[in-house]
């Protein structure tokens, strides 16, 4: 009730700099929960490496240079080894945090500032909570053989294809206006054009990457012996274990949208 409104509103709003904010903020605090389960003897110090590493390129995005971008990521990633040296077990850790981290920044970033952007990351985020909640709402009712037990107990193969459906059909759904030649009023919203199968195909494809995203960071858990990433929502964990799937959701939105831009989908 809190984060959904927040988060649509910056997407939304004819302005860049409240998503650029809210992107910040987000690496900021996935940050700290990085450095708390990687480097638990030093948490602080590790956190600011990746924060720092993972802002760089989300700004450099954001100013329009996407290609040094992707360069100041593995710099980044480098020099938060080099800052973990002598204070966490595992230094390459800390770089690992800035590659698992920052391409999902970076490609968030970019995403809603290209043409009809604002649709393309409300239409990742719906995709996304469809995806999370219809195979939690399938996999609750059918139940069935586990989806990989080993780590993620919880999860099961008829929940795994509910939310695959629903990831496709809540993709369809928001290009069906364009498809069917319905206006919105500019001043409200512009349409969204994409043709409704290419968006059903992404829908299944972002689903697909989100339920990558949630069993990878369940088996980051596993290696560094926690639970959750951290404890920021009541009830829900950290803040990584609500934008896991998230994580790998949007790099895979951002390649659809850069195809898309090249003539696919139209």
């Amino acid at each position: 009730m809190v984060l959904v409104p927040t988060v649509v509103a910056a997407v939304m709003i004819d302005l860049r700099w409240p998503f650029l904010l809210l992107v910040s903020v987000g690496v900021a605090l996935l940050a700290i929960e990085w450095g708390g389960m990687s480097a638990p003897r030093a948490p602080t110090r590790v956190a600011a490496a990746v924060t720092a590493a993972v802002l760089a390129p989300v700004f450099l995005t954001h100013l329009d240079h996407p290609v040094w971008a992707w360069g100041a990521m593995l710099v980044g990633a480098l020099a938060s080894a080099l800052v973990a040296r002598g204070v966490a077990e595992r230094p390459t850790d800390a770089a690992f945090g800035v590659v698992y981290l920052a391409p999902a920044a970076i490609c968030l970033a970019w995403l809603r500032d290209t043409n009809q952007g604002p649709w393309w990351t409300l239409m990742l985020l719906l995709v996304t909570w469809a995806a999370d909640i219809g195979a939690f709402a399938v996999g609750s009712a059918l139940k069935g053989p586990k989806l990989w037990p080993r780590f993620s107990p919880n999860k099961t193969w008829s929940g795994f294809w509910g939310g695959l459906v629903c990831a496709s059909l809540t993709g369809l759904l928001l290009a069906l206006p364009s498809a069917l030649n319905v206006r919105l009023p500019r001043d409200v919203m512009p349409t969204f054009h994409l043709n409704i199968w290419a968006a059903a195909l992404i829908g299944f494809v972002v689903g697909l990457a989100t339920m990558a995203g949630d069993l990878w960071e369940s088996a980051l858990k596993r290696r560094f012996g926690v639970k959750d990433s951290g404890d920021l929502i009541p009830g829900h964990g950290g803040l990584l274990d609500r934008v896991d799937g998230l994580m790998f959701a949007v790099v895979v939105m951002a390649a659809a949208r850069l195809a898309n831009q090249w003539g696919w989908g139209h």
